[in-house]
């Protein structure tokens, strides 16, 4: 599998993990937080990178953004990857990287993060799952929820 969709709530790791998968296939990350935060923030200009970027052969994708990229990522995808993480892990991870020098994230922008991981299950959750279902029912996922299963799985590819 050289295609792989990551998928979760802020601070569930997925960009961890996307640096993972990446060092230990060789795929390169397409990390869809920094493209969004390093251009101007238009949608065509966004979709347009993305396109260029997960029409090569190998790539691991780090982020939702469901409703604007689905229909040009999960199509090429060989594989989603879910990380269901408890809402306090992730909680925890979002106001510790807000603290942690080099990080985009900033203290102004933690009550928002923190309103959209508390929300997560019950507003995003199902918007991306019927995406997903959308634009890639036979995509195969698999759903990680802990550390030892996200562990494993790197250590299958």
């Amino acid at each position: 599998m050289t295609r792989i969709l990551l998928l979760g709530c802020a601070g569930s790791g997925k960009t961890t993990l996307a640096r993972r998968l990446s060092e230990r296939t060789g795929a390169p990350m397409i990390d869809l937080d920094a493209i969004w935060r390093g251009r101007v923030q238009e949608t065509s200009d966004f979709r347009a990178t993305l396109q260029v970027l997960h029409a090569q052969d190998a790539w691991i994708s780090d982020g939702n953004f469901a409703a604007v990229t689905f229909d040009l990522r999960i199509p090429r995808a060989d594989l989603v990857v879910w990380l269901n993480r408890p809402r306090i892990t992730c909680a925890w991870r979002a106001i510790i990287r807000t603290f942690q020098a080099g990080e985009m994230h900033r203290p102004g922008d933690l009550a928002t993060v923190l309103r959209f991981i508390w929300n997560f299950e019950r507003q995003n959750r199902p918007r991306i799952e019927a995406l997903r279902i959308q634009h890639g029912p036979d995509v195969p996922v698999v759903r990680l929820r802990t550390d030892g299963e996200i562990a494993a799985f790197v250590e299958r590819l």
